[in-house]
């Protein structure tokens, strides 16, 4: 019985290791197309239990760490009362390092997968410069430049410098781009398979970027954002700067009496929306769950299929422009023979 309880463990943390890491991935495929998991997923999650953890006065919620949103499963702790977790452990503030631990194996999960679906892009780039290639998504930036909108533009012309600035792309350039959330890094893992940069260096500075840095950049966002205790003391820190700046302070009161009426309405509207929203909640929970999880598995098989089919369509059209090739050669050399009995 002891061997089939850490099997069922071991089972646990593999299945949630396994999801996070795919949520990131479909949040990396597509070019910039795909699922924003960490707005529909892992920031809600980070979002959920800071607030919980503020609420209760203590961090230890979870029945173990891979009690968090899983396929199929929602976290244990989301549903209790805090009596049933103990009487709070700080009166005051939870510091912010004691709500980071508690979340940031998630994080770190779900950034390794976006790094990881930066991957087959790369690869298949770099396939397509060793044959003298170039991949379909550049070859067709150029001509849509025209046919966009306004920003969509901008964006693309963005792209079109940072493809201009190849010959830049190191370890500290990749890992910029990986660390700041921008769409530019949509090309970045097209344009250093294209260029042939060395696999480790694209690979290293995409994970540290993605993985560390962009990871806990987003996370630290959010508990700062769900943490009323640490908004507060920002606030604090604010108005005491402000009240000492020229030109600032005889505003100041009325600025922060709106600040505080506008945060107020806020909580009271999110309070009475979750409080209305319980009852319903059990209902149609289940279905939108198996309807949102089916569509999440859809897109990542989807973006297998794509990768397969585009591999298979770079190696047919190599193996007709070879047979080409050689047809062609082979009508020169017979055309070629004639001439030399002639000229004899």
């Amino acid at each position: 019985m002891n061997r089939v309880a850490h099997m069922q463990e071991l089972l646990w943390y593999a299945r949630f290791g396994l999801w996070w890491v795919i949520l990131g991935v479909a949040s990396s495929i597509g070019l910039g197309s795909g699922l924003h998991t960490f707005v529909l997923y892992l920031g809600p999650h980070i979002a959920l239990f800071t607030m919980k953890a503020v609420q209760c006065g203590r961090v230890d919620l979870k029945s173990a760490p891979y009690d968090t949103i899983l396929l199929k499963r929602r976290p244990s702790w989301l549903e209790k009362e805090c009596l049933e977790f103990g009487p709070p452990i700080y009166q005051e503030t939870i510091p912010f390092s004691k709500i980071l631990h508690e979340v940031h194996l998630e994080a770190v999960l779900w950034g390794i997968g976006t790094a990881l679906g930066e991957l087959p892009p790369y690869f298949i780039s770099r396939a397509a410069s060793m044959s003298g290639q170039k991949v379909e998504e550049l070859a067709e930036l150029d001509a849509s430049i025209s046919k966009e909108g306004f920003l969509s533009s901008i964006l693309r012309r963005a792209k079109r410098w940072l493809m201009s600035h190849s010959q830049y792309l190191n370890f500290p350039t990749i890992l910029l781009l990986a660390s700041v959330p921008n769409p530019l890094f949509d090309l970045a893992g097209i344009l250093c398979g294209q260029f042939n940069v060395p696999f480790w260096k694209f690979f290293l500075a995409t994970l540290i970027g993605k993985a560390i840095i962009k990871v806990y950049m987003q996370t630290t966002l959010v508990i700062t954002l769900c943490n009323n205790q640490l908004l507060e003391l920002v606030e604090e820190r604010l108005v005491w700067v402000f009240s000492n700046s020229p030109g600032v302070s005889s505003i100041l009161p009325s600025l922060v009496t709106k600040l505080k009426t506008a945060k107020d309405k806020f909580l009271m509207a999110s309070v009475a929306t979750s409080a209305s929203s319980a009852a319903k909640g059990k209902k149609w929970n289940l279905s939108f769950s198996l309807i949102w999880n089916t569509v999440v598995w859809l897109m990542v098989v989807n973006f297998i299929v794509q990768i397969i089919t585009s591999t298979a369509q770079s190696y047919l059209k190599k193996q007709q422009e070879l047979e080409i090739s050689m047809k062609s050669s082979a009508t020169m050399s017979s055309a070629s023979e004639p001439a030399a009995g002639i000229s004899n």
